[in-house]
């Protein structure tokens, strides 16, 4: 037989044309079949990191420390019950009744080590029988949770700004404990809540706040609550910042911020005295601002013991600013519109103007707590109730800042630090598929290899992982720390 030398020693030719594609899109339309036979599969795999950082830092020990109830509990044990509230309430269910459609859930079922939420029924019989001093342990509770979180993520700011507002929650129920017809000016003569929320700016963190009543809040209480948020900042602060807008103008509170040491700026209100002395100020041309003229003046109000540092801007009334005048408290005459800070900070007009101008970020972070962390929904009759339920919100809304703490790049600084919302952090972070198996004694998740923020995921991960308490706090897991 002959051999065809070629034939045998010839390297093969590479193709030149792109390859077929060996797989094709799996396709679906209306004809295609499906079923409910999958089993431990959860639409909230993004929990398990909030799980791991709360086992880390000790919260279910903070809790049982810090919090005193007295009613015997069967279904679950209290921190389950205000655990899966809190984790409910992070989800997006706002309301009691809504934890029916994740009771069964094997993210929340397992994070909860149980089987099966109780029905709405026990919720409220739970939830009911907290007494009102729960709200303000639970307070304390993310007081001493914010001090850690600070220590693992490295967090030592020096300088931190204080944002202190109000807003309106419209009661619509004629039944509900402390509802009353007061300021609310998107639905007049109905009656509201008007509590008090103060954020760190740099953080974004609700660090202190309370329901309220629809009354104006009065000097005296502005001032306990300011006290009381003084107390709760971190050690290791040194200069403390803060702005508000002219429903807290008052001596009380100018009073709290100076026995603080506290550089305050705050909206002035509207008084015949002060008018009289914008008329007879020495005005100049305010180059720098959106204001016709400028002018500062030293200035004691009726009351007060001492004379401030008293900011002005005004207008013509035919160049009003575009902002609204209950946002900036404008005062108006036949001829201009004022714009009047009060101050014991030192700098330049235009300066002071503008970093009180940034305190916007604070009504954004309450339309955030409001729309997507359901802190609007009030859910009892009970004054008491509500107290608590406020809280809880208010909690959950400091998971998903205590969480972006930990997935800061290295390096970076405050003024860099980009807030994501609630609602952004669970479609990126929370609202992710995940597949619970069992293999050779273990547990563990499965998520999508399609999963865009995987690499974040996993170094946010790794870094909750890494935190473990040593003697006075815990220990750091960013290797850069966070200053001012």
């Amino acid at each position: 037989m002959v051999i065809s030398r070629s034939k045998h020693t010839r390297k093969p030719g590479i193709p030149q044309a792109f390859p077929e594609r060996p797989f094709q899109p799996n396709k679906i339309n209306a004809n295609t079949t499906f079923d409910f036979e999958g089993k431990n599969l959860t639409p909230y795999g993004g929990l398990f990191p909030v799980a791991t950082m709360l086992e880390k830092l000790k919260f279910q020990e903070l809790i049982e420390e810090s919090i005193t109830v007295k009613r015997r509990l069967r279904a679950m044990s209290f921190y389950q019950f205000l655990l899966s509230m809190v984790l409910a309430i992070y989800v997006g269910f706002s309301r009691l009744h809504h934890l029916r459609y994740v009771a069964k859930d094997p993210m929340l079922t397992r994070i909860l080590k149980v089987l099966a939420l109780p029905v709405q029924s026990t919720y409220w019989r739970f939830l009911d029988s907290l007494h009102g001093g729960v709200a303000q342990q639970l307070l304390q509770v993310q007081q001493k949770m914010r001090e850690r979180v600070w220590a693992a993520a490295q967090v030592r700011l020096d300088c931190i700004t204080l944002d202190t507002d109000t807003t309106v929650h419209t009661i619509y129920s004629q039944n509900k404990m402390g509802a009353r017809k007061g300021y609310n000016p998107k639905n007049r003569g109905k009656k509201s809540y008007q509590p008090i929320l103060t954020f760190i700016a740099e953080t974004r963190e609700y660090i202190w706040g309370e329901l309220r009543n629809g009354d104006r809040p009065s000097g005296q209480e502005i001032a306990r609550h300011l006290q009381a948020v003084l107390a709760a900042v971190p050690a290791g602060v040194k200069r403390r910042l803060a702005r508000a807008d002219s429903g807290f103008y008052c001596w009380q509170a100018v009073q709290a911020y100076e026995k603080g040491k506290v550089e305050f700026i705050l909206v002035a209100r509207k008084t015949p005295r002060l008018l009289e002395k914008l008329r007879t100020a020495d005005w100049k041309a305010s180059p720098k601002t959106d204001a016709d003229q400028q002018c500062e003046f030293e200035y004691q109000p009726e009351g007060w013991e001492k004379a401030y540092r008293f900011l002005a801007l005004r207008y013509q009334n035919e160049k009003k600013p575009e902002e609204s005048k209950e946002q900036y408290q404008l005062f108006d005459t036949a001829e201009y519109s004022y714009r009047v800070f009060v101050t014991n900070m030192k700098g330049a007009l235009d300066l002071l103007v503008w970093f009180y101008r940034q305190r916007a970020g604070a009504e954004n972070l309450i339309k955030e707590a409001n729309n997507d962390a359901g802190l609007a929904a009030h859910p009892s009759r009970q004054w008491a109730t509500n107290c608590v339920h406020f809280q809880l919100v208010m909690l959950a809304y400091n998971l998903n800042c205590w969480l972006l703490l930990f997935t800061r790049e290295e390096g970076v600084k405050v003024a860099e630090m980009k807030h994501t919302t609630l609602a952004t952090a669970r479609l990126r972070f929370l609202f992710l598929a995940a597949k619970f198996w069992t293999h050779d004694g273990r547990v563990g998740i499965s998520y999508s290899d399609q999963y865009p923020e995987r690499g974040l995921f996993q170094r946010l991960m790794d870094r909750l992982r890494a935190i473990v308490p040593r003697p006075g706090g815990f220990s750091p897991v960013l290797a850069t720390e966070l200053r001012s």
